[in-house]
């Protein structure tokens, strides 16, 4: 990371994952994580793009005309911080991500977001089939709890570890925020 051209990538940490209907959810102190990453980043003069979840169904929670569509005020973007709007998981498909990372000489991200087992997995996974060199902060992301197509429930914490697990070292390198903020300096 020291010596390459980094981005910070926040995913979708938009005020719908609030709505109750989510269900019980790990790590509750992911957003204030994720603000003191974003508040030592950006003292250190570095690149960071919002990506914003958008949904064209007027029913969700991610519908522009929602107040659950903005994104949480602890990260808000300040000054020229671009914010790309997504339709699908992955922020890289149907968005500009790629050709803005690239038009900027980047060459590695770092991936905070929400959530674990959905858009912060799935644009991890195209970051590093890409070919950047991704870092995905395990504590500045969370997770809810899911049942499978078997009917087998599984708590938060379990699927945020898991998906974590399958993302560590094949796609990214998983760090906490303090192993990152150390390796800021």
């Amino acid at each position: 990371m020291e010596n390459e051209k980094t981005a910070l990538i926040l995913v979708d940490v938009q005020k719908a994952f609030d709505d109750p209907k989510w269900g019980q959810r790990n790590n509750p102190e992911a957003e204030e994580n994720m603000e003191r990453i974003l508040k030592r980043w950006r003292e250190k003069g570095g690149f960071t793009i919002h990506i914003q979840h958008q949904s064209e169904n007027p029913e969700s929670l991610f519908h522009p005309a929602k107040e659950s569509f903005a994104i949480k005020k602890s990260v808000l973007p300040v000054n020229d911080e671009p914010v790309i709007t997504k339709k699908v998981n992955s922020a890289f498909i149907g968005t500009d991500l790629e050709q803005q990372l690239k038009a900027n000489r980047i060459t590695a991200v770092i991936i905070a977001g929400l959530t674990t087992p959905h858009c912060v997995s799935t644009t991890t996974r195209m970051s590093g089939n890409l070919g950047f060199n991704t870092y995905l902060v395990s504590d500045a992301t969370a997770a809810f709890d899911m049942t499978d197509q078997n009917g087998v429930h599984y708590d938060a914490e379990t699927v945020h570890a898991i998906s974590l697990a399958t993302l560590h070292e094949e796609f990214a390198t998983v760090l906490t925020t303090e192993q990152l903020i150390e390796r800021l300096g």
